[in-house]
C-alpha cells in the first residue's frame, strides 16, 4: 500500500535531514515511528504528505509509492485527494473558526451532502465533547479538546491513510490513553490505516502492528509491536527502563551506543 524506497530529503538544496530511508505499510495496519527529537520522524511523514514543498525541502533521492503510484513529485492537494491525510503536531486549528466550522473543513473536497453528516455525527461519536462545543470558538478550546478537534477533522476528510504527528504531545495520561483507544476503533471499523510519529513508546506500541525506530535521518530498527517491547535498547533508550526494569533518566543513558544486532 505505502513503500519509501531509499529517500532522501534536503531543505534548502543544502540541509540534507533524511539519509535512505525505507519503510512499508500493509494495508489497514498501524505503524509507530519512534525515535527522540530530531530522528527525522517529521520529515519522514511530510515527505509522504506533500507537506515538503511548503518548506522549501523535497525528495532529492528515492521514491514513495502509494498503491503503486509514485506519489514524492505530487503536490499535497493532490495527495490529498488520493486519500493520504496528515494531522499536523501542535495542535493546528483553525483559531478564528468554530468547533463545527473546524471538522467541515475536513470535508473541503467532498460533495456528498448526506455523507457528510453522516461522517459529522461519527466523530462526535468518537468526541462527544466536539458535539458540546460545536459553536465554541476553536482557539479557546483546551490543549486535549484541540487535539481532538485536529484528529476528528482528519476523520472528516475520509482517509485511507491517516498520518498521526505526536498526537500524545503536551497530554494528559487520562486523555492520552482516550485518544489512543478511538485511534485504534477508527483504524478497525474504518478499514483506515494510520502511521504515528511518537516519542511516547509505550502507548504508540500499545496499538501499533509494527513500528521503525529512527536516529538521526535513519531507520536503525524495525520490527513487529512486540519485538520492539520487548527489546532491551529500546526498553532502555525510549522507555527509561534498565534490564532489570530500574527506571533511569535521560542523562544517564544518552551517550547510549546501539548494540551490534541493530547494525
Amino acid at each position: 500500500m505505502l513503500k519509501l524506497n531509499n529517500i532522501e530529503v534536503t531543505y534548502l538544496n543544502v540541509i540534507r535531514v533524511l539519509h535512505g530511508v525505507s519503510l512499508e505499510m500493509d494495508d489497514i495496519s498501524i505503524v509507530a515511528l519512534l525515535g527522540a527529537n530530531g530522528a527525522g520522524k517529521t520529515t519522514t511523514l511530510k515527505a509522504i504528505s506533500g507537506l515538503l514543498h511548503v518548506e522549501e525541502g523535497e525528495v532529492t533521492s528515492g521514491n514513495i509509492e502509494w498503491n503503486g503510484i509514485k506519489i514524492n513529485e505530487k503536490h499535497a492537494e493532490e495527495i490529498g485527494k488520493l486519500g493520504i491525510i496528515q494531522a499536523l503536531e501542535g495542535r493546528r486549528v483553525f483559531e478564528h473558526l468554530n468547533t463545527a466550522e473546524n471538522l467541515m473543513v475536513g470535508a473541503y473536497y467532498r460533495t456528498d451532502g448526506r455523507a457528510v453528516k453522516r461522517d459529522l455525527d461519527m466523530v462526535c461519536g468518537y468526541f462527544p465533547r466536539l458535539k458540546e462545543l460545536k459553536h465554541n470558538i476553536a482557539g479557546y478550546l483546551s490543549g486535549g479538546e484541540q487535539q481532538m478537534l485536529v484528529i476528528g477533522r482528519a476523520m472528516m476528510s475520509t482517509p485511507k491513510l491517516m498520518l498521526l504527528d505526536e498526537p500524545s504531545l503536551g497530554l494528559a495520561p487520562l486523555l492520552v490513553e482516550e485518544i489512543y483507544n478511538i485511534i485504534e476503533r477508527f483504524n478497525t471499523e474504518h478499514k483506515t490505516s494510520v502511521m504515528l510519529v511518537e516519542q511516547n513508546v509505550r502507548i504508540a506500541l500499545s496499538i501499533a502492528r509494527y513500528g521503525y525506530v529512527m536516529e538521526s535521518g535513519r531507520v536503525v530498527l524495525d520490527g513487529s509491536a512486540e519485538f520492539l517491547r520487548n527489546n532491551e535498547d529500546v526498553k532502555e533508550f525510549y522507555m527509561g527502563l534498565s534490564t532489570v526494569g530500574t527506571k533511569k533518566s535521560y542523562r544517564e543513558v544518552k551517550h547510549y551506543k546501539r548494540r551490534k544486532r541493530w547494525l
